[in-house]
């Protein structure tokens, strides 16, 4: 017989992680509370923008299915996947208000059920969460007890959006936490099935997890403010280039190249919370969270950095256009991204702002309410700019001719700035009417040694 698996939340994660599984041969059944989710999975089409989903869904060929009904896919299945929001509160924690009313649903739905039940958290939670209130939830709603009667595991997920069906079947590790070792030992298997790379598996306790999976992220974004740091000191250093640091950099081997990119400021749904939330924890628990704390302050600045770079080739007359408003390609999410970021300050600052995404253009112009100018197109956006900010490494950017870039004629102005944060765009070095400024390059840097460092490297 078919395994069967239900997984709540069929949002940007939770519907991704439903297709893989139902592409591997498994029965899967959707819940969500939008309709219009539960419809689309049921269509057999994508409920969220991301790359490779409705080629999954298809794949799945009809064992993918959906409801708004948790005791009805609780009922039919053995394992449950909770991948519901798990918002962040005003001190950086998470809050559990909408999976604890989901983890009673799902105790309610086992009271009635025989058998042995395996149930995940894969959102991400608060150190204490899943073996506290997500246990208590379930326990008392089921009359059952977590271990004997049904199981209870952790599973976060380590992907990034616009790839997630990559990460999912090809994680660099799979990170469990187990109320017991039966129920770690189910999960387990799941994932030697699922995944296509064989990744090493590491389980312990539900709570050992959870500090686990903000340490994780709060480690790369600490790697990811490093390199940035570096950025900026080559910027000011003549000769200095970034890439070539970060490049010896990650070839040591205690180091690694990963995320070791000198350029601007990281975002997304995962990233800026994680930092904060292991801050949290820290102060909650009475221990120091200054590293943590300071990742996040020095993140924060960059976006006003870069629009004082911005704002240097700027008078009262010229615009600036924004190019990538979703915090990363293949994505439609703008949370925490550079490009929104930095046309929130900009505009707050007086600066005309014009920006396109090529996923991000509605939910972008949602959080500006009008303040911006958003572009149909690329070639819209730099044409109607004198200051061009690419914060998103498009391949459409990337790709698009150099005589798009080039000069400002409707104006009379003879250069157009480009401010390239990836070092995406070389081709544009040295084009007529073109001034190229290439991040983390002191060669090409907006800004100049200070005469006592110059003096001193003389």
């Amino acid at each position: 017989m078919e395994e069967t698996i239900s997984v709540v939340g069929l949002g940007k994660l939770g519907a991704p992680l439903a297709a893989c599984l139902a592409a591997k041969g498994m029965r899967v059944i959707g819940v969500d509370v939008d309709p219009h989710r539960v419809e689309a999975i049921n269509d057999g089409q994508s409920p969220v923008y991301e790359p490779q989903l409705a080629e999954f869904i298809c794949k799945a060929n009809g064992r993918l299915t959906a409801t708004p009904d948790i005791a009805e896919a609780v009922a039919a299945s053995e394992i449950t996947f909770i991948v519901v929001a798990t918002p962040s509160e005003s001190d950086g924690s998470f809050s559990l208000r909408y999976a604890l009313p989901v983890c009673k649903e799902i105790g309610r739905a086992l009271s009635a059920k025989p058998g042995f039940h395996l149930v995940i958290l894969t959102s991400t939670a608060m150190p204490g969460m899943t073996g506290g209130p997500v246990r208590a939830a379930i326990e008392q709603a089921s009359g059952k007890v977590a271990g004997r009667d049904f199981g209870l595991c952790y599973g976060p997920e380590f992907i990034a959006l616009g790839s997630v069906i990559r990460d999912f079947l090809n994680p660099d590790f799979v990170l469990i936490g187990e109320s017991d070792p039966r129920s770690g030992a189910m999960l387990e298997a799941l994932y030697q099935e699922v995944c296509e790379n064989a990744p090493p598996i590491v389980r312990m306790s539900l709570v050992s997890a959870e500090v686990a999976k903000l340490a994780v992220n709060t480690y790369v974004t600490t790697k990811i403010s490093f390199a940035n740091m570096l950025a900026r000191i080559c910027e000011r250093l003549q000769g200095a280039d970034v890439d070539a640091v970060t490049k010896a950099l990650g070839m040591d081997s205690r180091i690694g190249p990963k995320y070791l990119k000198g350029a601007i400021s990281y975002g997304g749904p995962c990233f800026p919370r994680d930092n904060l939330a292991l801050a949290a924890l820290a102060r909650q628990v009475g221990a120091p969270a200054d590293i943590a704390e300071v990742t996040d302050h020095f993140n924060r600045a960059q976006i006003r950095w870069l629009a004082d770079v911005a704002s240097a080739h700027c008078d009262g007359q010229r615009t600036v256009g924004i190019l990538g408003l979703t915090y990363k390609p293949n994505t439609d999410v703008v949370e925490a991204a550079t490009g929104l970021l930095l046309a929130e300050e900009l505009i707050s600052r007086g600066v005309r702002v014009i920006a396109y995404d090529p996923a991000g253009n509605r939910k972008a112009e949602t959080f500006l309410e009008g303040t911006a100018r958003i572009a149909a197109c690329a070639e819209e956006c730099v044409q109607n700019a004198e200051v061009v900010v690419v914060t998103t490494p498009w391949p459409e950017f990337i790709h698009m001719r150099p005589e798009i870039w080039n000069g400002n004629r409707h104006n009379g102005s003879t250069s157009r700035v480009v401010i390239d944060c990836w070092n995406v765009l070389g081709q544009l070095r040295g084009c007529h009417g073109i001034r190229y400024i290439r991040l983390g390059c002191a060669a090409q840097s907006h800004l100049e040694p200070t005469p006592e460092l110059s003096s001193s490297l003389a």
